[in-house]
């Protein structure tokens, strides 16, 4: 099995880099105060931002987004580590008035078990957690890696323009003339916490711009949002006359420094490879009448699994979610609990549930329960303590619903982080019901309640 590699970046450039190069790597964003973490290095040294080495800002940054991304995916393995109470593994399948089902229909709609009594088994939460390869148990990786890229014209550092005026202005001055791009990496073994960094730089030599070529290619949006506003592997790349040094560096990623950099950790680079040179990104169902984003990624647990129960599901390694409940602080009885409404263009959009998705390469079920809610939900944490769980085995796929409640004096401060949430909400738990479920949770929802009102009490 290849080790995990963790992407500090939401940069398409870098991952389809890293994709090409065999590698498909796990996008986790690490939500870093830029200027704050430059000025406070700058600061730490008696300099001013300017006055501070364009090498040592691009690494700075390149720490800060790495360690923010390992601190996080640390906060998520202590709290799968310290889970309490019993896994309880259902069977639906295993139940004689359902089967297996000799047909795979072209539906993500989960089959409705309501009503149906099949086999379960019960285990210690902890036992699953020991047994089960994750990051909690994990000998060595995943990987997280962090980049930062600035460019360097006539003395002046220069990242981002962000806005149409500042690029204009920078490639009036970019235009025949010669700069230096710089990009930080840090790499971070999650295992063992080991960090290398490095500092990969390349000079490049820019073609004549006229006019008409700088209004058009800022009319593409492309140089607003990349260093020094341009990119080697864009509408921009063909102004480029020359490269002295690393080509990869420019698009943000040296690839020759990150495998130094693996090396640096006693890991061999082609163990990172999880890509074979045919494979292709998971296609949307065609019931799927609303398309996802064009900005999602494929990344590594991504694509649809051909379920025994006869319909199709997301999460090559399973998915899991959480469901969280807050209780009154005085006599501990569950008053709420976070919901879902899930995106028009998820399967059974408009629906609500609760916040998960599909499990990660290299993460248990837990683990891939609480980064999701976290991404989707913003259930951090830091705040919340696992008191139970429910495996849905169907054989090939299997979706665990994590039982949570909000730690004591803690709250969870909900909101919806990305784009696969119409909106999040506490809802009043005798609500639930009346709420447009996703036929899983419609189907769950009476054992859900009864178990929570049993560890409502158990966990006075």
């Amino acid at each position: 099995m290849s080790i995990p590699l963790i992407l500090a970046s939401k940069s398409k450039p870098r991952r389809d880099l890293l994709f090409h190069a065999g590698i498909c790597p796990t996008i986790r964003v690490s939500h870093v105060d830029e200027p704050a973490v430059v000025a406070k290095a700058a600061a730490a040294v008696g300099k001013t931002v300017d006055e501070l080495p364009i090498s040592t800002k691009v690494m700075v940054l390149a720490q800060a987004k790495a360690k923010a991304v390992y601190q996080a995916y640390r906060e998520v393995a202590e709290v799968a580590a310290h889970a309490q109470g019993d896994e309880v593994t259902g069977y639906p399948l295993d139940a004689a008035q359902v089967g297996n089902a000799s047909v795979i229909e072209d539906s993500a709609q989960t089959r409705d078990f309501s009503g149906v009594q099949f086999p379960t088994r019960t285990q210690p939460i902890h036992e699953t957690v020991t047994e089960t390869h994750g990051l909690t148990n994990a000998k060595v990786g995943p990987l997280i890696l962090g980049c930062d890229s600035m460019f360097l014209l006539d003395g002046k550092a220069y990242g981002k323009p962000h806005t149409e005026q500042l690029a204009r202005e920078r490639l009036e001055l970019m235009s025949g003339a010669t700069g230096e791009l710089f990009t930080g990496h840090c790499l971070i073994d999650f295992a063992s916490g080991r960090t290398v960094t490095g500092v990969s730089r390349a000079v490049i030599h820019f073609a004549e711009f006229s006019e008409l070529m700088i209004d058009r290619y800022i009319a593409t949006g492309e140089p607003l949002e990349v260093a020094g506003s341009f990119t080697l592997d864009g509408f921009g790349g063909a102004y480029i006359d020359s490269i002295e040094g690393d080509p990869s560096g420019i698009i943000g990623l040296s690839l020759p420094l990150a495998r130094e950099l693996t090396q640096e950790l006693g890991i061999d680079w082609t163990d990172l490879w999880n890509v074979t040179r045919d494979e292709q990104f998971p296609q949307p169902l065609s019931s799927v009448k609303v398309l996802p984003p064009k900005e999602n990624v494929h990344q590594p647990g991504d694509g649809w699994v051909n379920c025994a129960c006869g319909r199709k599901h997301w999460g090559t390694n399973g998915a899991a979610g959480v469901l969280l409940a807050r209780r009154d602080p005085k006599t501990g009885e569950v008053t709420h609990i976070v919901m879902q409404h899930r995106a028009a263009w998820s399967a059974e959009g408009g629906t609500w549930g609760i916040p998960g998705g599909a499990i990660a390469d290299g993460e248990s079920p837990i683990e891939g329960a609480l980064r999701e809610s976290y991404e989707e939900a913003n259930i951090t944490p830091a705040d919340i303590e696992v008191v139970g769980s429910y495996c849905e085995d169907h054989g090939p796929w299997a979706y665990t619903t994590v039982f949570a409640f909000e730690r004591p004096n803690h709250e969870v401060h909900t909101r919806a982080n990305d784009d696969e949430s119409m909106e999040i909400e506490w809802v009043s738990i005798d609500q639930v019901p009346d709420l447009k479920l996703l036929t899983a949770m419609r189907a769950d929802w009476p054992r859900f309640e009864k178990r929570l009102r049993y560890l409502e009490h158990e966990y006075l």
